[in-house]
């Protein structure tokens, strides 16, 4: 059996998300391994998956080319602790953080082992966005995102790209399709994230994210699916039951590059159903050019009540004295890399069936 038909019944095994995203998660069958691209990928996320994208681009940036990061603050900022987090990595109640003081983490990091080579890191491309409104996350914390990636990549006026959108809140502007089943009051205006953070403002900060990341990207249009996949595979602190992935036709047969694409705080699936994982504007591009976008979720607990990806240190272990969730050993860092393995895969019966 050759690879695009065994694709095409693994395809028809799974999930089309639909509306009803609860029913899903009692249903979806696991992620596929797709045979995708072992380069070219990137990690991108806003607010929470913001600070997560750069986390895994610092930590592995040898997997990755590039990474796009909206609404966020710099990496390390809140070294370990809920109240930086809070006080100095959001608002500025504690005054900015110290670039200085978090690039000797890192430097801590790469004599440990923990982060990849700056040679690696300084290779990747790099788009950062931040709303000069954002009552959330502090427009400057945006500015020091800039200038830490400006200080790591090799040529920065050519692998960095820095947008400060005025009047501008916080969250991950759309250009909605006129054609949305969706309720427009769902959304927030550019100014205001209403209850899910997709900023309805008419910009399409996805492509124009993912055109910087691909600058030289061909066309290679076809349709997709948004597919629901058990997430109990890759099961790590904070993990929700069922994550997502869009698989245009043309990558069915494997060999497209891999996005991993990171919801923000109060914008998984269980909070705003499938806004972001469908609206996005990433699923878009990807089909336009052949690219597979995973969304991994997030849940809300106790410790995390809105549902943010660890970028402080809640998924690991009380006793460390210093947590590792920014580095090559944190537990959410570790189960994301292992999905975007699985994506890069062939299963041992694709590989007995190509032949």
């Amino acid at each position: 059996m050759g690879i695009a038909v065994h694709q095409r019944r693994l395809m028809a095994a799974l999930i089309l998300l639909g509306s009803a995203v609860a029913h899903a998660k009692e249903e979806a069958p696991g992620l596929p391994a797709l045979g995708a691209a072992s380069d070219q990928a990137s990690v991108v996320g806003v607010s929470s998956g913001g600070y997560m994208a750069s986390q895994l681009a610092v930590a592995w940036p040898e997997r990755f080319s590039g990474v796009g990061m909206l609404a966020a603050g710099p990496w390390g900022c809140a070294q370990g602790a809920l109240s930086l987090a809070l006080n100095q990595c959001m608002m500025t109640r504690r005054g900015l953080p110290s670039l200085d003081e978090l690039e000797q983490r890192r430097e801590r990091y790469l004599s440990l082992d923990q982060v990849g080579s700056q040679d690696a890191l300084s290779q990747l491309r790099a788009f950062v966005w931040h709303g000069d409104a954002d009552e959330t996350v502090s427009p400057a914390l945006g500015d020091l995102l800039a200038q830490q990636w400006q200080g790591w990549l090799e040529s920065p006026e050519e692998q960095l790209r820095y947008v400060q959108r005025a009047n501008t809140g916080h969250g991950w502007p759309v250009a909605m399709p006129k054609d949305a089943p969706i309720d427009p009051q769902s959304l927030g205006d550019c100014r205001n994230g209403g209850g899910s953070h997709v900023l309805a403002c008419g910009e399409d900060v996805a492509g124009e994210m993912m055109a910087w990341l691909y600058p030289e990207r061909e066309t290679n249009a076809s349709e997709g699916e948004l597919l629901a996949f058990d997430q109990s595979d890759f099961a790590a602190k904070g993990f929700a039951d069922t994550g997502y992935v869009f698989v245009p036709e043309a990558c069915e047969a494997g060999g497209c590059p891999v996005t991993v694409a990171l919801h923000g705080c109060q914008m998984n699936a269980e909070a705003i159903d499938d806004t972001f994982v469908r609206y996005s504007g990433l699923n878009r591009w990807a089909a336009e050019h052949g690219q597979v976008v995973l969304y991994p979720q997030a849940e809300s607990s106790m410790a995390n009540p809105q549902a943010c990806w660890d970028w402080w240190g809640f998924a690991e272990s009380t006793w460390q004295i210093n947590p590792l969730h920014d580095t090559r050993d944190g537990t959410q860092t570790q189960a994301l890399m292992a999905m975007l393995d699985h994506l890069q895969s062939a299963t041992a019966n694709k590989a007995a069936t190509a032949e």
